[in-house]
């Protein structure tokens, strides 16, 4: 792990982990068979990281804990976590094979998940296809209006500054990645959009915006964390009605219908 100081303290990050290569001398995924659940050495939000006897590979299993505003607001989602976990799997495998290096190595569980070892860019990014949240409130734009193209923005990883905007330069000219990096990090970016909203909209999901986190692995960019409701905002195509954690945000209610609904589009469809 690494660790980011912030004001208030340090924010650790680097627990979210590797992918699963194919080819070479090592088998990642029948190694994850037989994996067995070592020391916590870490708890965020939705997830607690365990070690392994294998220090590449991590066991990343996902909680039912609902937050909101970076944890200002708390609460729980009822088997959101295995519903995380499984729309992850099938995220991830998805953008494997189109060519996307991702953290995945193999769902062990209904709520674990082995991955491989990441060592984290504090940089969140965003894709922003339709306007929403807090873009909306930022500028000033009606919720729902589309953008005339996807907009990619960057975020300190900072809960303690509440993860503010920043840009390029900023990441490059502090240290958290290099130019190469970034650029590597937006050509993913836009082709994990590309991909993803396709898939979405062929479950009648229209894929609002979404969140992503990326790490280096052997000096190589690959895609970590969760793809799921909590980091996406879906809206149904012909209603409009939102299907993440939206819903408990706002206190929109049938939270769990939602993510079930989701979950069975995504990994049923």
């Amino acid at each position: 792990m690494i660790k980011w100081l912030c004001p208030r303290g340090p924010v650790v990050f680097g627990t979210c982990t590797g992918t699963a290569r194919r080819g070479g001398n090592y088998d990642f995924r029948r190694t994850a068979m037989k994996i067995k659940k070592g020391k916590q050495i870490y708890e965020g939000k939705a997830k607690k990281i365990y070690r392994t006897a294998d220090p590449d590979l991590f066991i990343q299993h996902f909680k039912d804990d609902a937050t909101a505003f970076n944890a200002k607001k708390r609460g729980t989602i009822v088997d959101k976590g295995v519903m995380n976990n499984k729309i992850s799997e099938r995220l991830f495998k998805l953008l494997e094979s189109e060519g996307v290096p991702t953290h995945f190595v193999e769902r062990t569980s209904d709520r674990d998940m082995v991955v491989k070892s990441l060592e984290i860019v504090p940089v969140e990014v965003v894709v922003r296809n339709v306007i929403a949240g807090s873009m909306s409130k930022r500028l000033g734009i009606e919720e729902g209006t589309k953008a005339k193209k996807p907009i990619i923005e960057f975020y300190y990883k900072c809960d303690a500054l509440d993860d503010p905007l920043i840009n390029d330069d900023t990441a490059i000219a502090l240290g958290w990645a290099s130019a190469k990096d970034i650029a590597t990090i937006k050509a993913m970016t836009r082709k994990i959009n590309s991909v993803l909203t396709k898939f979405f909209a062929r479950r009648n999901l229209l894929l609002v915006d979404f969140k992503l986190e990326f790490g280096r692995h052997k000096g190589q960019i690959m895609l970590g964390d969760e793809i799921c409701p909590d980091t996406c905002r879906l809206w149904d195509k012909d209603t409009m009605e939102k299907m993440d954690k939206d819903r408990f945000r706002r206190d929109l209610g049938k939270v769990e219908e939602a993510y079930q609904e989701v979950c069975r589009r995504v990994c049923e469809g």
